[in-house]
């Protein structure tokens, strides 16, 4: 397995669970330094059309205290150039169940351009914030 120095991976962490620390886990080994980008509220709203639950700055916090995360920073958007602009990361960390699609086909090349690899995680199977929301929702 390839060592990076620095990764990155994002999310909204809504409801927080076992997939998610997954991710957290399987990207910390694979890099000496992890920053997780939490999306804001606004960010959330803007591309999932929803609001999470849970408000970001208790988020953020609850993600903070991961011991696989070294650093908490916002996601305000959904530009990963931008970020690697900000953040200079060698290896960005995402669900594989976004490989193959065409935004991350995307990400990929431009990331590349500037030495930075996109590395696609094992998806946790069963369990989403979303699949959580709806289950209360039945009660």
């Amino acid at each position: 397995m390839k060592k990076y120095k620095v990764g990155y991976t994002t999310g909204v962490y809504d409801m927080f669970h076992v997939g998610h620390l997954n991710i957290l886990k399987r990207a910390k080994e694979q890099c000496d330094f992890l920053i997780v980008g939490v999306s804001t509220d606004e960010n959330v709203q803007q591309y999932k059309h929803k609001t999470p639950v849970v408000p970001f700055e208790q988020r953020k916090e609850i993600v903070a205290a991961i011991r696989y995360v070294d650093q908490v920073v916002p996601q305000e958007n959904m530009d990963k150039f931008a970020a690697w602009e900000k953040y200079h990361f060698d290896a960005i960390f995402h669900g594989d169940d976004w490989k193959g699609s065409p935004m991350y086909d995307e990400i990929e090349k431009q990331l590349a351009a500037v030495g930075c690899e996109v590395v696609f995680l094992p998806h946790t199977e069963g369990v989403s914030s979303t699949m959580f929301a709806e289950k209360a929702l039945k009660k």
